[in-house]
Parts: structure tokens; sequence; C-alpha cells
């Protein structure tokens, strides 16, 4: 769970920020016209602005630029000033080698800031504004120098020196300063060559006598002015240098957090960036982790991470960002302990939201976010009661601190705990640790509390204005409602007449509601990742091999791909919000896909994998490649879905249980039932049903989906009675969880062992049980299934209900023809010619294309699908028309066809090779 850092309250003076205060300067330079020298016009003004806003908040690394890549970027995006700018940034430093020059270079950085009492300014006139970025940026550096000690400034200009040495030893690989005063250049390498230690205690040791004489008592460092100082008097500003300190640990408050972050690193004298910059980049690269997990190296990222311990121990997020790496290399158990460190150092201080709750903050810290992380740890890792009861304790510890953020999230969770897994009973579950749920844990049903809990969730981050924890609550109520039946909680009293029928009209207004949370999500607590991943991407373009430099010239010699290089920012959107839009639309195919329409299930996932595939989780991009490759096995045929597939297998890992692997297993146990190889099948079967988990209540779509396909092998191999045995055990199953969509496709299957068992009296009650279930939920297509099974059973009782069986086909033909996959097409032409065969009233003779047409177009569909069973049936009627008719040459042909397919539906070709290539 990646939190929203805590605003910056301090900064540390380094000589990075020393180097963007004299850049500052030179953008703004005091009593100067709009446009001051050495810029030629107001463009190359800007340019350096965007520069300088990107350089201060760009999240690219934790460690800040150093001088040598400074001046490289300031060639790139100079362009015909460059060589002045970087001329004057090294003598400008060079020129402070003692604390008096430090002393007038903030004093006169202070003059570049507009005065809090001007109201009227000249046009001409350059002012920074102290609340813009860059005036803040300043106004906390003049801060932090204020409040420095002498020796700190000593120790800064120690660093300064060992900044600008460190360039000039590498001098060589960029020209010397390009200035025509060559004594400029001859000073900065006297300067490389002097003792900088002595020349620095030197002029210590002469200050101190001065200022002994000159100032009794008084501290070199207060230059703040007195209201202003009054304000941070009560801050403990440390004396040591704090590289002396970086292995101690620090208290967990806000200017702890940020002062201290100026460290620098023994090893290479670079120092950390801000804490802005450095909580950005951790953001980000947890959220790189998650969506790119390949491209990271464990040992590569766990050295980064250990170095940043070292220079900042109290930044506990490392710890986070050290289980995420261990979780996506599969290394389970450094993980946990990873994350138990996290709860340990960080106590949940860093938060989930940026609200303050309502009690404030006690000395238990944030607890009950650690145990909302602890339940969703448990849930990940398919432990549900364990989850549930951690859950319902994060609730009574949010209520006892009032923590109502915490408390709305902790109850979301627990929704979607209880609508993705399968718990029949949550009595002695759900305990008196959350009174709401006690209360109405004994009298109501577990959808009946899920459906309660949805709406207080919702109710709660409406109050509360959470976003997207509205949309988030808005999603789980789609998804209830897809399902679930609402019925009246109340069961006494009169009842109004209402229809028990799911309302796809309530998903689809949820489902709208989640997309507009992209133009209407709030962008404060999202600063950091916006903000911070623009000036990123901006500075990266720089290395960019497009042109000699990023803006076009003003002279018109820039190229179109310059502005389009600067005009293509990152998205504003938050990651999180695209994940949430992203989510629903895989929702709304979900739910497509269910009413029936099979072409706008296929665009809803198209726009998902189109749109939101780079924010979202590998998981959801899995699932909506998922979706795409069984619309190709349905309407296109296994060789175009196995094709897909093998796309697929390389951009996701096959690993267990993941959305790819699973989809591979059902498309091979399809295949093999159409071919008729029934040994291949079971194996499939049973290899999918291993992949579920033995705990109760896990991965309950998944065994339900490993039952149905036991049963349909069962069925082909004509073991009737064991398969209506694992039917219904599965309608059991699916009963006491309440899954009541997956009841309607169980009942359907027990006709279909009826009706091949040669019992269709017995079929014909579980064929309308199952169109009563699909009634209900909206189940469009697979009622239409329904409707041609019922159709065939009425056949199968004699030919005096075929009129009545071909107005059951009819009336599926038309969502069948629009919406149907290529088998339940075939299937309806097949019932619809049977239809008309059977019935003694019509004649071959003188309607053979009624009975033709059908029966050539499910040929062609069997034919791509390779259902030799179906296949042989459908040559077989074609030769009879054919024999009918008299044409015997086309009869010939179809039999010839139908004993094709049945010789090898009866010996099945070994395709062992195929199935150790696929898997």
């Amino acid at each position: 769970m990646s939190g929203i850092m805590k605003p910056a309250s301090g900064m540390t003076i380094t000589p990075h920020k020393v180097s963007v205060c004299v850049l500052v300067q030179v953008y703004a330079p005091p009593a100067q016209i709009s446009v001051p020298f050495p810029f030629s016009s107001v463009s190359q003004h800007n340019r350096l602005a965007l520069y300088l806003l990107s350089l201060i908040k760009s999240c690219d690394g934790i460690l800040e630029p150093t001088l040598d890549q400074l001046i490289t970027q300031l060639r790139q995006v100079g362009g015909l000033f460059s060589h002045w700018i970087t001329d004057h940034l090294t003598n400008r430093l060079a020129s402070l080698s003692s604390p008096d020059d430090l002393f007038n270079f903030f004093t006169d950085l202070r003059g570049i800031l507009a005065g809090p009492d001007t109201t009227v300014m000249d046009d001409d006139q350059i002012n920074l504004d102290p609340s813009s970025t860059l005036g803040v940026y300043v106004r906390r550096c003049l801060l932090a120098f204020n409040l420095m000690s002498f020796e700190g400034i000593c120790h800064l200009l120690m660093s300064i020196g060992a900044y600008c040495k460190e360039a000039l030893s590498t001098s060589a690989s960029y020209d010397l300063p390009h200035s025509d005063d060559f004594s400029n250049a001859s000073e900065a390498l006297e300067y490389e060559n002097m003792d900088l230690e002595s020349l620095v205690f030197d002029k210590v040791n002469e200050e101190i006598k001065s200022r002994k004489r000159s100032y009794e008592g008084v501290s070199f460092h207060n230059h703040a002015p007195r209201a202003l100082f009054g304000l941070v008097q009560d801050i403990n500003v440390t004396a040591e240098p704090s590289h002396k300190n970086i292995d101690k640990p620090l208290e967990c408050s806000p200017i702890s957090q940020s002062d201290k972050l100026g460290v620098v690193d023994p090893s290479g004298g670079n120092f950390l960036r801000t804490n802005w910059q450095v909580q950005g980049y951790l953001l980000e690269q947890a959220d790189l982790i998650e969506k790119q997990r390949s491209s990271f190296s464990l040992n590569a990222f766990e050295s980064i991470l250990k170095q940043l311990q070292r220079l900042a121990p109290e930044l506990h997020r490392v710890h986070f960002l050290q289980y995420l790496n261990s979780l996506y290399h599969d290394d389970y158990p450094l993980a946990l302990e990873n994350l138990h460190r996290y709860f340990d150092y960080s106590a949940g201080t860093e938060g989930c939201e940026l609200v303050t709750p309502s009690t404030g903050c006690n000395s238990l810290g944030r607890y009950e976010n650690a145990l909302l992380c602890l339940g969703m740890m448990h849930f990940h890792f398919g432990h549900p009661k364990q989850a549930l009861e951690v859950l319902t304790e994060a609730v009574r510890v949010s209520q006892q601190n009032g923590d109502d953020t915490c408390l709305a999230y902790t109850i979301s969770a627990i929704c979607n705990l209880l609508s993705e897994i399968g718990i029949s009973n949550t009595t002695g579950i759900i305990g008196s640790s959350y009174s709401h749920v006690t209360s109405i844990g004994t009298s109501l049903s577990i959808q009946e509390q899920l459906f309660v809990l949805l709406r207080r969730s919702l109710k709660r981050a409406e109050s509360l204005k959470l976003k997207r924890l509205v949309a988030s609550s808005h999603l789980a109520m789609a998804k209830f409602d897809l399902t679930h039946v609402q019925r009246p909680l109340i069961s006494f009293g009169p009842k109004a007449s209402m229809k028990l029928k799911t309302f796809p009209v309530n998903v689809c207004k949820d489902l709208r509601f989640c997309s507009r949370l992209i133009s209407e999500f709030d962008t404060e607590s999202e600063l950091t990742i916006t903000d911070g991943a623009m000036s990123t991407v901006w500075l990266e373009n720089l290395k960019k091999p497009m042109g000699s430099s990023v803006f076009m010239q003003d002279n018109g010699s820039g190229t179109i791909s310059d502005c389009f290089r600067f005009c293509a920012q990152p998205s504003s959107v938050p990651a999180s919000v695209q994940q949430l839009v992203g989510s629903s639309y895989l929702v709304r195919a979900t739910a497509w896909g269910a009413y029936g329409s099979a072409p706008l299930a296929r665009i809803s996932a198209l726009v998902f994998a189109t749109c939101f595939a780079e924010s979202s989780s590998s998981e959801d991009v899995a699932l909506a490649y998922a979706k795409l490759i069984q619309h190709l096995a349905l309407f296109k045929g296994y060789k175009e879905a196995f094709s897909a597939l093998r796309i697929a297998e390389e951009k996701f890992l096959s690993v267990s249980k993941s959305r790819i692997l699973l989809l591979k297993l059902q498309l091979l146990h399809e295949r093999a039932l159409h071919k008729g190889n029934l040994k291949q099948a079971q194996q499939l079967c049973d290899e999918l049903g291993v992949l579920a988990s033995s705990a109760t209540g896990v991965d309950m779509e998944l065994k339900a989906e490993a039952n149905l396909r036991c049963a349909r092998t069962l069925l082909a191999a004509n073991q009737y009675s064991e398969a209506a045995a694992v039917a219904h055990s599965l309608f059991c199953m699916c009963y006491k969880f309440n899954m009541q969509v997956e009841n309607a496709t169980v009942l359907l299957l027990l006709a279909e062992i009826h009706k091949k068992s040669g019992n269709a009296v017995l079929g014909i009650p579980y064929v309308l049980a199952s169109i009563s279930f699909c009634q209900v939920f909206n189940l469009d297509l697979l009622k239409a299934s329904a409707a041609v099974t019922l159709a065939e059973l009425w056949l199968s009782l004699g030919s005096t209900h075929a009129k009545r069986a071909l107005t059951l086909v009819h009336g599926a033909l038309p969502i069948i023809l629009g919406h149907g996959g290529l088998e339940l097409r075939g299937r309806a032409c097949i019932a619809e010619a049977k239809c008309y065969l059977s019935d003694p009233s019509f004649s071959v003779i003188d309607n053979p294309e009624v009975v033709l047409d059908p029966l050539n177009q499910a040929s062609e569909e069997f034919e791509i699908l390779e259902y030799h069973e179906l296949a042989a049936e459908d040559f077989y009627l074609l030769a009879i028309v054919y024999d009918k008719l008299g044409l015997l040459e086309e009869r010939e042909k179809a039999s010839a066809s139908f004993k094709k397919h049945m010789v090898a539906l009866e010996t099945p070709v070994d395709e062992e090779c195929f199935l150790f290539d696929m898997l």
C-alpha cells in the first residue's frame, strides 16, 4: 500500500542547491528588464524556468546530480547561451571561498523576491513571486541557511569546494569556460590546486577572531528576521555535520524526515535529494515494480535501497520497497520479513491518505493501518478467515482512534473480501469487535451483510470526500448488482411488490460514475507523483538524440520532433485513478459478456488494453488479454486463439494461477473435447483442479470451473451417472456459497446429461430452472443457449413437439446469430434443421433451402472448431437431405465427411507433442 508522504518541513543546504540558487539569480536578476542578459528572447528566458522547475521536482533518483551532470543538462537546454551560463555557474561557485561570501550570496538572493507589500509593479521589472514554486524553493533555502551553525557553514564551504574540484578534474570531457577573460579559467585552475581544507579553516579562524571583536555573544547564523526566527526557534538544529550521524536512528517527526535528507554519501560525496523528491522516487519505483517486474533486478535495486537506508534511516518506506522487490521476485519469506520491519519501524506513521484523524495521532502511531495491510496480505495469500479477523480488529482500532479514513478503507477491504471469496456463514468470523457487523450477522445472509457494508462504505467515503474510495465503492456496488438480487431487509410489515431480478441500469450507472472520476479527481494529494513524473520525463528527454536542443531555436531551425518531445508530457492523471477507471472497463467487459453482448464486451476489453494497460496491474492486464483471446476462440477458432496466446505468454509469466495459464488449460481442454481426445481432456481437467487452493472458500470460481469441466469430460465419455453426481455436487457447492450465476450453467449441464442419456423428461425441469436463473440475472446469451437445449429436449419426446421446439429456436436465433460464438450458432442451426425435418407437415422437396442453408452454415463453423461429434451429426443430416432431393454426388460428399469425422472421433490422434509445446 503506497501512501502519500507527509509535507516537507525543512531543507538542508547542499552544493547542488547553491547551484540552483545561482541559476535562479540568472533567471530573475533584481532590477532588470523583462528579458535580462544574456537572454535574447522571452522564449529563451522561459526555457531556463522550465528547466529549473523540472530540476527541483524530478524524481529520477535518490542522489543530487553532480556539477558535471548539471553542466551537461545546461548545455542541452541553454542553446546559444549555454557557454555563458555554464561559465557563470562555475565561476560563481569558485568565488564562494569564505563564510562571508556565502552570507553575501544569500543576502543578494533575498533581493530577487518580491516584497510582501508590493502591489503595483513595473511591467519591465523582474521579481520572483514568493508563493511560486521557485519562490518557495528560494525561501526554504534562505531559511535553511539562516538556521545553519557556523560549523555547518564551514562544512558547506568544504562541500562546495569538493563539488567544484570533482567537476574541474574531469574538465577534459567538456571544454574549459568559453570566456574572453582567461583570468577566470586561470583562477579556476588555481582554485583546483589549492588545499581547500587549509584555505577554509584559515579563513574560518580569521572570521572567528573578527566576529569575537565585532559581535559579542551574537550567533553568526541568526540572520533571519526576528518574526521569522520566532516561528522556528523551537526547532533543534544540530551543530554536528550530517554525515556523522547517518547511522543514528532519528525521531519520526516532520522536521527530522525532511531536514536530515541532505546527508552526504561518504563513498561518493553526493547528497540525497529533498524529501519530496526521494519520496516521489520511491512512489514511482513502487508503481514500476508492480507493472514491470521483469525489468527490475533483485540485487541491483536492493543495493540502491540499502544505500538510501544507510543515508536516511528515518525513511521507513524503504522497507516497503524492499518488501515489494522481494514479493515480485518470489522471495516470500524475505518479503514478509521486510513488511513486518516496515510496520515495526514506521508504526504506520506514513499513513494511507493525506487526511488527519479527528483525534490526532496517539502514542500507538497508526496501528490500524498496519492491521489493514496485514489483513490484505492474508487475503492475498489465501487465508480469508485470518484476513477477516484482522480487518475487523482494524475496524475496532480505527473507531477507537477516530481514524475515519482508515475505517472507510477497512470497510471497503471487508466488502472486497466478502465478494471475492466464498463464505457460507459468518457466524464466529465477524466478531464482537465490529458492533455494526455483529448486529446484522445473526439475522441476515452473507450477501445481505455484504450489501449493507457496501452501502455504509459508500456513504462514509462520500461524507469524507474521498473521491477514489467513492469510485471504488461504486465499482464494488456494480460487481454486487451484477451477480446478486437485492431483497428487502425488513422481514415484517407490509411489503411493496418487487421484481426479484438484477438491474443492469444500476450496474451501468455505477460504472459510468467510475469513468467520470478521471475528470473529477483531486490533484492535491497526488502532486508528488504527477509533478515529479512530468519533471522526470522532461529531464530524461534531454538525453534522447532528437536534435541539438530540446526546444526550437528562435531562428526557426527546430524540428517537428523537438516540438513533439517538448509537448509529450506524461498524463497528469494519477496512476491510481487510471487504474481504478481501467478496472471499471474490465467490469464493464464482464457485465456485457454476462448480458450477452459479445461486441460490447470485446470493445470494453480493447479500451482497457489500449488506454489503461500501462497504469494497471499485470493481473488486470492479463485478464483483459484473456478476455480478448477467449473472444478469438469463440468467434475465430482455436488457431487464431493459440497464436494470440503465444504472444500473451511472452508478455506475462505463466506462474501458478495466472490468468494466462488458466486460459491455456481451458482452451486446450475445449479443443481436446471437440476432437474427442478424452484422455488428454481428463489430464488437463486434473491439472486445472490442482491449481485451486484446498482452503475452504478460496478460489471458488476456479473450483467451480474445474468441477464443471470434469462433469463435461465424463459426459463426453458417456459416463452419465458419474457426470450427474459431479454436477449435483457442484450445484450444492454453488448454492452454499451463493454462486447463483454459476448455478444457471450447472443446471443447464444437468439438462444436457439427461438429454444424452435418453431421459428427456427429467432434463426439462433442469433447463426450465436454468432459464429462470437466466431471467433473474439477465443472462440473455445463456438463456438463448438454454432455449436451444429445451428445443432439443422437446424434439426427443417426439415429432408432435416439433413446432413448439421450432418456436423456441426462432425466439433464440436473433441473439445467437448476433452475439453467439461458432459452437452456439452451429448448434442452433442444427436444432432448426432438425425441427423442420421432424415436422410431418414440412416437405424438403418444396423448401430445401430452409434446411440446407442452416446445415451448410453449421458445417463451416464446426470445421473451424474441429468439433467432430457435432460436425458428424451435421453431415449426417446433410446426407439425408441430399438423398431426399436426389443429389447423389452431394450426398456422397456429405457421407464421406461424416465418415471422416466419425473416424477422427473414435480414434483420436495422440497430440502429446502439441500439448507439450503448449504447456
